[in-house]
């Protein structure tokens, strides 16, 4: 397995400063923002997108610090109840895709969106329970009518470049858990399939290594973020783990993204990693820090040391002993 970064983090630094400052720290592979929410501040999509010359640039540039490019990032709303929003983010994604397979990248990485809860609806509704019934027949109406048509023509052009789409399983989407990615993939192609991103499983109360189990029996893990989650349970107790506190106001949050091993410790994230391998999965564990109680390189340092202590770095010998 690989250690990657999410390079987002690394925003305001060139990308060049970045890439040698990762190769330093002993991280592999970096993912790259090119449009949506991650923005395009180390790579753009216009920029790069047929032309080969940069591309093979761009190649290069990873290459002397010794990495590679596990995905490309457009964190997005396709589903959006406003069209033209919609449509730009399904532009962000079809060009993300088309670039990935010019750079000989596998994976995308991305949000599912979420729709309206009806034709009229101006405003995303994210549906957490099916009473009272008109939420049941909201739901039905975001899937069936507005997620499976427009990510099945999304799955078509990626298959068709040879690219996964890697969904980010995150609240206040549609696909938020992995039973709802499932629904996704087996309604459109096998190109829809997952980038595992714990931290958003963890609050909700998933298993984390169940997930995985999930997931892997069904060949749906694409790509892997590692984010940890820490919990304040003196705040939890009172107002459960659904929590619109702002992520700043650290001290009266149930929950916080945290950096890896300031959630769940080092033994956790063996078992996380030994998991991933059971199901076949080999790629990159690529880093994101959100964590708002320490700086980046703070965070992503600490993230390096301890999974550099619980990744595989060769593959498994002959059980011998049996």
């Amino acid at each position: 397995m690989d250690l990657g970064v999410l390079t987002v983090a690394l925003g305001d630094e060139s990308l060049d400063d970045a890439l040698e400052y990762l190769s330093g720290i002993g991280v592999d592979a970096v993912e790259l923002g090119c449009g949506g929410y991650p923005g395009e501040d180390h790579i753009s999509r216009e920029a790069y997108l047929d032309d080969e010359a940069a591309q093979a640039e761009l190649l290069d540039r990873v290459a002397e610090h010794g990495l590679r490019i596990s995905a490309l990032a457009t964190h997005n709303n396709p589903l959006h109840p406003d069209e033209e929003r919609a449509d730009r983010a399904a532009t962000e994604i079809r060009e993300a895709i088309e670039l990935a397979g010019q750079l000989g990248v596998d994976n995308v990485n991305l949000f599912s969106g979420l729709p309206a809860g009806s034709p009229a609806g101006a405003v995303p509704n994210w549906i957490t329970a099916p009473w009272p019934p008109e939420h049941a027949e909201a739901l039905e109406y975001q899937w069936e009518e507005v997620a499976i048509p427009r990510w099945s023509a999304l799955a078509e052009h990626a298959a068709s470049h040879d690219v996964d789409l890697c969904i980010e399983m995150h609240p206040n989407m549609l696909v938020y858990e992995p039973t709802s990615l499932i629904r996704l993939r087996e309604a459109t192609n096998e190109r829809v399939g997952a980038n595992f991103d714990p931290s958003h499983l963890y609050w909700q109360g998933i298993d984390v290594i169940e997930a995985i189990r999930y997931l892997g029996e069904r060949d749906a893990i694409h790509h892997v973020h590692a984010k940890d989650t820490g919990f304040y349970e003196h705040n939890a107790r009172i107002k459960g783990h659904l929590d619109t506190t702002p992520y700043t106001e650290e001290a009266d949050r149930s929950w916080l993204f945290r950096s890896i091993g300031y959630g769940h410790g080092e033994e956790h994230w063996k078992e996380f990693v030994s998991t991933l391998r059971m199901v076949g999965y080999e790629g990159a564990l690529s880093i994101e820090h959100e964590d708002s109680l320490m700086s980046t390189r703070e965070g992503l340092e600490k993230a390096v040391d301890l999974l550099n202590r619980a990744v595989f770095e060769t593959e498994p010998g002959d059980a011998y002993w049996t």
